[in-house]
Parts: structure tokens; sequence; C-alpha cells
């Protein structure tokens, strides 16, 4: 049937611009193609001409209702605002824990369709909520010293293989658009084996302020720092860090002049856990620098115990298509746990018994309160001196000035 219809619709066209002869012959095919009479295949050929209003389909009933989108919105804004694929990973273990503290009330038809909705679904039904969400940065970062040529340089591509204690670090500054004057900056460290993440802010970039920050940060890992891998900013090509890092036998690398992807893993943790919880504006007092260190000790219990993370497990090119391979997302203490080699036991029980009261819902609320406490005394506060603007002296002026002189 659908084939006699197309082949119907096919010929209508020409057989409406058809002489008489053309029409015969037009009805003499379609006849002996479809064994129709020619009075019905005349009716066909003139009624495919004919525009048919299309009734719209109704709408399917949808499977995730305004009481699921009012809990998935609450569990992305406990989680940080994670993509799809990320939330869909922490569901598991993050809807019964609240459910149990308290924090979701939703009944179980709702959890069960949160414990199934899919990462594109995710993405799609908070579209709205996540295009609120822009922000834009500049870079801090001023070449190091000589001593750059004693430390080699380590590319994104090297790291397939790392084992747990091999870090990158980077700055992220915050003056608010306006880089006169003295302000806070901001320490992370990254794993790269587990994603782990320490965090620590310092009053300005000086060599003392940020290799103290290091060290403190390095002791909080559950595991032994092996490597530290850097940009070439001043702050860390320094001979304090360079002997600190020989002393304890670490491998200290550097990134490629100019190219920040060298430092992906800690890149992409300057934006969601920073930029994303403190945003940019300008922090130069103790006090801001006093909160924003209160905000990071929080900061770290949800980024390593309910933040997942998917690893790029291969990457292939066909030509002009590059086809990327990740791992199922799993959360920095999930992967500390199933580590066999570097983490010993005893840490592994600690990391548990730290993990099993923990409320994500409770710790982001103080976050929450401490961030709001942050930009009211941010935005309370007399701002830095602005540069004074250059302006060229006009002719006449400079022949004013000569004859006072």
């Amino acid at each position: 049937m659908s084939e006699r219809r197309a082949v119907t619709k096919k010929l209508a066209l020409e057989y409406g611009r058809g002489d008489k002869s053309r029409k015969g012959q037009i009805l003499d095919q379609v006849c002996e193609l479809n064994g129709w009479h020619r009075n019905h295949a005349r009716k066909a050929l003139k009624q495919a001409l004919v525009l048919k209003a299309v009734a719209p389909r109704p709408p399917r009933p949808p499977t995730y209702g305004a009481a699921v989108i009012e809990a998935l919105r609450f569990l992305w804004a406990v989680q940080g605002t994670p993509c799809g694929r990320l939330l869909a990973a922490a569901l598991p273990d993050l809807v019964p824990r609240l459910r149990r503290l308290g924090e979701l009330k939703v009944d179980d038809d709702t959890a069960g369709l949160l414990l199934r909705i899919a990462p594109a679904t995710i993405d799609r039904r908070l579209a709205e909520d996540r295009a609120r969400l822009t922000l834009r940065g500049r870079s801090h970062t001023k070449p190091g010293t000589l001593l750059k040529d004693s430390i080699p340089m380590r590319t994104w591509a090297e790291w397939n293989d790392a084992a747990p204690g091999f870090v990158e670090i980077d700055l992220v500054g915050h003056e608010g658009g306006n880089n006169s004057g003295e302000f806070c900056f901001t320490l992370d460290i990254t794993d790269i084996a587990t994603g782990w993440t320490e965090t620590r802010s310092v009053r300005n970039k000086a060599q003392k302020w940020v290799f103290a920050a290091i060290q403190d940060a390095t002791a909080a890992f559950p595991f032994p720092i092996l490597g530290i891998d850097s940009d070439n900013g001043s702050e860390f090509i320094n001979w304090e860090l360079f002997r600190w890092c020989e002393q304890h036998k670490l491998t200290f690398t550097r990134s490629r002049s100019g190219n920040k992807n060298d430092g992906a893993h800690v890149e992409q943790k300057n934006w969601h856990i920073v930029r994303q919880v403190v945003g940019y504006h300008r922090y130069d007092t103790a006090g801001e620098l006093e909160l924003l260190n209160q905000i990071w000790a929080l900061q770290r219990l949800l980024t390593n115990h309910f933040a997942p993370q998917q690893k790029l497990v291969s990457k292939t090119r066909n030509g002009a298509k590059i086809t990327k391979n990740y791992d199922a997302p799993r959360t920095p203490f999930r992967r500390v746990l199933d580590d066999s080699g570097t983490v010993r036991q005893a840490v592994k029980t600690r990391l548990t018994r730290e993990n099993e009261p923990l409320n994500p819902a409770a710790i982001q609320r103080q976050i929450q309160a401490l961030t709001a406490e942050l930009l009211t005394l941010t935005t309370s506060k007399k701002g830095p001196p602005a540069k004074p603007a250059t302006r060229a002296l006009s002719p006449d002026s400079t022949k004013r000035s000569t004859r006072a002189s």
C-alpha cells in the first residue's frame, strides 16, 4: 500500500501539468502498476495534489513530573551544579542518604524515578537553570626564573598510568577585575589518578605563602605525594619548592609555557570548585581570607566524598574525528577505596568512618551561608584605588608650564 501511494504521489505533479495525451499515458502507467481502474486512478492522482492537514499527535504524558524535577533541582544544587552524567552517578548514594537524614522528603515512587533518570534527561530538564550560570575570568601566571631549565616538562598526554600521589597545582587570582595592589589567591592541588583535591587560600602569591599552603595541603591527602606538576609561574618555579621536592624525593615537573591544556586536570577544578563557589569578586582583606579557607574546609568534603568524576580511558583519531572513551564516574573517595597499592587500609577505614555521617545538604547550606557572608563583606568595602588615567598634554599647556617654571 505504501508503494502505491509513493508511485501515485510521484506521478501526480506531472499529471497535473501534462496535456491530454500525457495524462492518458500516466493513467495507463498507474493502472498497470497498481491494478486500478482508470476512474479510480484519476481520482487518486487528483487527491494526491491536495494538501491535507495533519492533526498533531497528542503528547505523551511526562515520565518525570514536577515533583521529580523539583527534587532533582535540589540534588543538583547540593552537588554543586554538575553535568547530567556526573549527577546521575551520584544519585544512587545521594538519594537514600538524604532521605535517611530527612533532607529529601519524597515518596518511594519519586525516589525510584530519581534513581533511574538518564543523564541526557537531567541535562535537558535542567538546561534553563544551567543557562543562568555564566562566569568569566583572567590569568595571573607570570614566567618563572632560569630555574626552569632544571625542571623537566610534562605534557597532558603523559599522565596515562599515573599512580595516586602525582598532583597538579595551580593558583587562582581573586582580583575582581582590578589587579592593582595586593589581593588573595587560591591554591588548587589535584591528584591525577583519583581526582582528590585540596584547596587553600593565601594573602598574595608571594613565595613563602604559597609554599606554606603547598605543605599544608599535601599533608591532608590520604596518600603520600609522589610528584608535583605546576605551571611556569614564579610562585612555583623557585629554589625553596625545588629543594623541598629534592629533600622529600618528589618528582617536580612543569608544563609547557603558554599551554594551559598541560594542566587540564587542575584547570578544570579551578572552574568547578573555585569559580563556581566564590566567583570573580575581589578578596583582599584578612576577613575575606579567613572566610575563603572556611569555605574550602567544607567544600573539600563535597568534592572528595560526593562529586563523581570520570577519567579519559582512551582517545582514537579517525581522520578529523576524535573518539574519546571514559570510565564510569566515581567519586575521589570511591577511587581511593578501590586503590590496591598506594593507600593503606588504615587510611581507607578512617575515610569510611568520616564518610558515613556526612550530610551533603547541610554542608552545602553552610557553604552558601559563608559565601553570602563573603559577598556581603566584599561588596560593602571600599574598592582599591583606580589607576590614574594617562593623557597627552596639549602644546598650549606645555608652553604655559614652561613659562611658569
